[in-house]
């Protein structure tokens, strides 16, 4: 099964690249754009899935993600608006709402070192930003060359990342 998905991610990204070769018969200003802007947004979605992919299985491995909810109660609550707490009836005159309000602050996760770790840990990835150094690097290339098109440039960009998404999904849905 991993196999065929890999196969149907490579076919995609070869079928797009030989229509991106097409357009050098054109112009090869034009191949120049929409390959690098192609190829450095693909980069970015791909390296972007690989990482978040890596964050969440090493989060599973440690322990730190506890399924505890039924899927008949995820269904039926979502948000966890009803998880079994007694609502408090009370008249609004008797409430102590500064006692509600510190109830709930407490409840209230906080940042911590431990939390942050993931986000820097997968934001620093090379598998992202290795992709981002090639898209700048690409745009300063392409100016400092004057074959930067802009009208090209950008709708190759969302190709890209169009096709990123869907190999991504194939390859990393597992």
């Amino acid at each position: 099964m991993m196999r065929i998905m890999v196969k149907r991610a490579i076919s995609l990204f070869v079928v797009i690249q030989l229509l991106i070769f097409i357009s050098y018969f054109f112009s090869s200003a034009v191949f120049a754009n929409i390959e690098v802007a192609f190829f450095s947004s693909f980069l970015i979605i791909l390296g972007a899935s690989y990482a978040y992919k890596r964050m969440v299985l090493a989060k599973v491995e440690a322990g730190e993600y506890v399924e505890d909810r039924d899927l008949l109660d995820k269904i039926e609550d979502p948000h966890e608006l009803y998880d079994g707490k007694e609502i408090n009836d009370a008249p609004p005159e008797e409430l102590n709402l500064r006692e509600i309000v510190k109830e709930e602050k407490a409840k209230v996760k906080v940042l911590n070192v431990k939390n942050m770790k993931y986000g820097v840990k997968g934001s620093l990835s090379l598998f992202r930003l290795i992709p981002y150094l090639f898209l700048i690097l690409g745009f300063i290339a392409l100016k400092n060359n004057n074959i930067l098109d802009l009208w090209v440039y950008l709708p190759s960009l969302f190709i890209g990342i169009l096709v990123a998404s869907f190999v991504s999904k194939e390859l990393f849905s597992n």
